[in-house]
């Protein structure tokens, strides 16, 4: 494995943008890590495992976020890949279609086999005779990360649209979602929380764009436009959040008013402009650092693995704060005194270790990467896969694909946190994923009409 990667990150081509690389591994290490820092497990009154957002107790920490909410960064980085991948499918010869079913693959296949396992581990502790409630508060904390799958999913889905209006209007796309995302809030803030849903896609959409902007040299990346952006930014946050009626935290915490991050705020894209600051300030810097063979190999084994590492990382906390319960040595210390913060440090080396074994055993699902030939599977009828391959039903199809997958993945993440089910995932949720990643597991294998098989 380790040769493999030696030999990825020498032949990387020259002119790849290796900054968005890092990028993208330092984010997955920042949520990681936030996440693991916020969690406090304990024992309610019948002596049950309980968990909550740290942030709760500890009121004056909660601009701490500003250093891990790295989100707007996933987005941004994800616009230029996906900029980058696209104009490759096009000068290929591929049509958008194929594209958004190759791109499908890489983000569905480790988190089908994530919602499978807990589907099955659920069962198997409805069988045994676990409280439902308690499993499914166990499944939906493990599933916490799937938020942020729909969403991306979803922005994936509006690419093939949002580039070519990127490539007609340029930077007017985020600066009229930013508008959008404005009017958004103001509802919020006046009690009409509903008309503030559409921020959900305006925010993150926004970032995206500016990724394109990025890849296309619209967004100069340079240190004397990163200043202005990153004072802009801080001074923006620190109104909207001190003078303003936004929260501190930019993670979502019970309580609030208002939230930051779901639905994205005009306080989240005020960090995000900082954050887009600070980038184009270290870019140079951290370049010239990447051509040392080292720190690239780093990036490219943590890349290789990315999505592995964010969907196992809350299943890694359940794992450990059970196996410390079960051998009687999970310290409860109030949250923010010296002995909880102390427990931090054994707590996160003692995690790392666990989700670099949960990436040891599922990491090789992303790994698999290699574009398979588009050959008709051998039971499929081939009246039906020349019908699945003209261009209406394959479209169609596509979208009804990724569709079913959001909806499967958002439907499971705002379901009751408590109920009975009997996988401990919201059954429907669960079928209508699999069924969106089924068709477009067929759709990947059908070579489209009028093209020749690979």
């Amino acid at each position: 494995m380790r040769g493999r990667l030696s030999q990825l990150a020498r032949n990387t081509p020259a002119e790849r943008e290796r900054y968005v690389d890092l990028l993208r591994a330092f984010a997955i290490i920042a949520v990681v890590t936030g996440h693991w820092l916020i969690t406090s497990i304990g024992h309610d009154a019948d002596n049950r495992l309980v968990g909550h957002s740290a942030l709760e107790d500890l009121v004056d920490a909660r601009p701490g976020t500003w250093l891990f909410q790295v989100m707007p960064v996933f987005f941004l980085v994800g616009g230029y890949a996906n900029a980058a991948s696209l104009s490759s499918h096009r000068r290929r010869g591929d049509d958008a279609v194929a594209w958004l079913q190759d791109r499908s693959g890489r983000l569905m296949r480790p988190t089908t086999v994530l919602l499978v396992t807990l589907a099955v581990a659920g069962l198997v502790a409805r069988l045994v005779g676990d409280e439902p409630s308690q499993v499914r508060m166990v499944t939906w904390y493990a599933t916490i990360p799937l938020w942020f799958l729909s969403a991306y999913l979803f922005v994936v889905l509006l690419t093939p649209v949002m580039y070519p209006l990127h490539e007609r209007f340029g930077l007017a796309v985020p600066a009229a979602l930013l508008v959008l995302l404005l009017f958004g809030d103001i509802a919020r803030v006046l009690g009409e929380k509903e008309l503030g849903y559409g921020n959900f896609l305006f925010g993150w959409l926004a970032m995206h764009q500016v990724g394109f902007a990025w890849r296309t040299g619209d967004l100069p990346i340079r240190p004397r436009l990163g200043v202005p952006l990153l004072v802009a930014g801080l001074l923006a946050l620190i109104l909207l959040t001190v003078v303003g009626p936004y929260p501190t935290s930019m993670i979502n915490v019970p309580g609030e008013r208002l939230q930051n991050m779901s639905p994205p705020s005009l306080a989240l894209l005020s960090l995000a402009t900082a954050q887009l600051g600070l980038i184009m300030l270290l870019r140079n810097r951290a370049e010239r650092w990447l051509r040392r063979l080292r720190p690239w190999t780093v990036v490219v084994g943590l890349n290789a693995v990315v999505l592995t590492l964010f969907l196992w990382h809350l299943t890694a906390v359940i794992l450990l704060a059970g196996l410390l319960d079960a051998v009687n040595a999970l310290p409860s210390p109030a949250v923010g005194s010296a002995a909880w913060w102390l427990f931090r440090i054994p707590w996160l080396i003692m995690l790392a270790a666990l989700l670099a074994a949960l990436v040891a055993i599922f990491g090789r699902i992303e790994l698999r990467r290699e574009r398979r030939p588009r050959i008709r599977p051998a039971w499929l009828p081939a009246g039906v896969a020349d019908l699945l391959s003209r261009p209406l039903p394959r479209l169609l199809l596509t979208v009804v694909g990724f569709a079913a997958a959001v909806v499967g993945l958002f439907t499971n993440n705002t379901a009751p946190r408590t109920g009975s089910y009997l996988i401990g995932l919201p059954l429907a949720a669960l079928i209508a994923y699999l069924a969106g990643a089924a068709v477009l597991r067929i759709q990947r294998s059908i070579p489209s009409a009028g093209r020749p098989r690979d």
